[in-house]
């Protein structure tokens, strides 16, 4: 169990951009786990009136609103995936307020389990929140070609992102957990439903125990 939400079990979803962490997550989810996005959970505080909403406006411009007065993530992603120090002052901005949301939905949770997906687990203050680490991998190339056929980006601009992200062998050394998703499915459950059944039956001898 969590100390700082000791009624619950909290697993962190990392893994970089493309390798599938929303694929496994839903898998988790189905399983009885309470689902996290944090990238949803930053969808929210970005909103107007949301946490972040004022200073990544005051950071980077009117340019970024779109006709709505919202902030238009495309707009955003163009200028913070082109430099990796806006990417950097974007995050210093959107962590505190993404993290008060994500730790708002954990303490609303129905499960016992909750699953946390964030792609920038590891390298902030939310790590200490979790009980165990799981990684979704996937190779280079199946991350380029997810980026391209999925979700309509040029491949200099998809490879740029993906050279972004943190390392990947980093998050992997940090691993409780690595779920291997390269496009098979059926083996991609398997692996869930093995760590799944592996957690439960450590979290029941643990009651006995205590």
């Amino acid at each position: 169990m969590s100390e700082r939400y000791p009624d619950k079990i909290i697993i962190g979803l990392t893994g970089n951009i493309a390798v599938g962490k929303s694929q496994v997550l839903a898998q988790l989810e189905a399983l009885g786990a309470a689902a996290i996005d944090a990238d949803r959970a930053a969808h929210q505080v970005l909103r107007h009136g949301g946490g972040a909403y004022e200073p990544v406006l005051a950071a980077f411009g009117p340019g970024i609103l779109g006709a709505d007065g919202e902030i238009e993530r495309s707009a955003l992603g163009r200028i913070v995936f082109a430099d990796r120090a806006q990417l950097s002052r974007l995050e210093a901005i959107t962590h505190p307020a993404i993290r008060r949301e994500i730790d708002r939905r954990i303490r609303g949770a129905l499960a016992q389990v909750v699953v946390i997906e964030a792609i920038k687990l590891l390298e902030g203050d939310l790590r200490e929140a979790v009980d165990a680490v799981w990684v979704v991998d996937a190779r280079p190339e199946t991350q380029l070609l997810r980026l391209v056929s999925e979700r309509g980006l040029a491949r200099a601009e998809a490879q740029r992102r993906i050279d972004l992200q943190n390392s990947q062998a980093d998050k992997l050394k940090q691993a409780d957990v690595v779920i291997a998703n390269d496009g098979d499915m059926t083996a991609t459950r398997a692996q869930v439903q093995r760590a799944w059944a592996a957690l439960r039956a450590a979290t029941e001898t643990q009651r006995y125990r205590d």
